[in-house]
């Protein structure tokens, strides 16, 4: 099995707000693009957000994205996975991406968001831990993705504005 890479963050540096997620799935990494699974939540959840319309193109979403509060990123650097799913990402070939120089350049940022609970999982075990950076709020979202069926797209979108808009609120 191959061994595959995330993306670079979107981040600009009046950022205060850092979402992550675990590694883009297959369409993702296919279009080299965050979020790019057509049923996958994130976008029409952030459009109102960025105050941009869910079908936007990339280039809008990127730019709107970095005029914003809001980075994004992946807890993983590259890993191996079969598919899509979380479940499937292979344990003893995960590295994780460089959080230490990240909050360093980013210091500004001071809540983290994850987009589900496996980002959380990797990012408390491996990156909290290192670091021990008392300093960051952390939340767990509900993930976006057509996986998580469990909550209904209303459900996920009242949740993310309501825990973005509280964390923004507070700046």
């Amino acid at each position: 099995m191959p061994i595959i890479h995330g993306f670079a963050p979107i981040v600009s540096r009046h950022a205060k707000i850092l979402i992550l997620g675990s590694m883009p799935g297959e369409a993702s990494l296919t279009a080299n693009q965050y979020y790019a699974h057509p049923r996958n939540a994130f976008w029409p959840v952030m459009a109102p957000l960025l105050k941009i319309q869910a079908n936007a193109c990339y280039e809008e979403k990127i730019i709107a994205l970095q005029a914003s509060p809001i980075a994004l990123w992946d807890v993983l650097k590259s890993c191996k996975r079969r598919g899509s799913l979380d479940s499937n990402i292979e344990t003893d070939a995960q590295i994780i991406n460089d959080f230490q120089a990240f909050f360093s350049e980013y210091k500004q940022i001071n809540h983290v968001f994850f987009n589900g609970g496996t980002a959380e999982s990797y990012f408390k075990r491996y990156v909290l831990t290192n670091n021990n950076n008392d300093l960051i709020k952390v939340s767990r979202l509900p993930s976006t993705s057509p996986a998580n069926a469990r909550l209904s797209f209303d459900d996920k979108y009242r949740i993310w504005h309501e825990m973005i808009n509280a964390a923004l609120n507070n700046f």
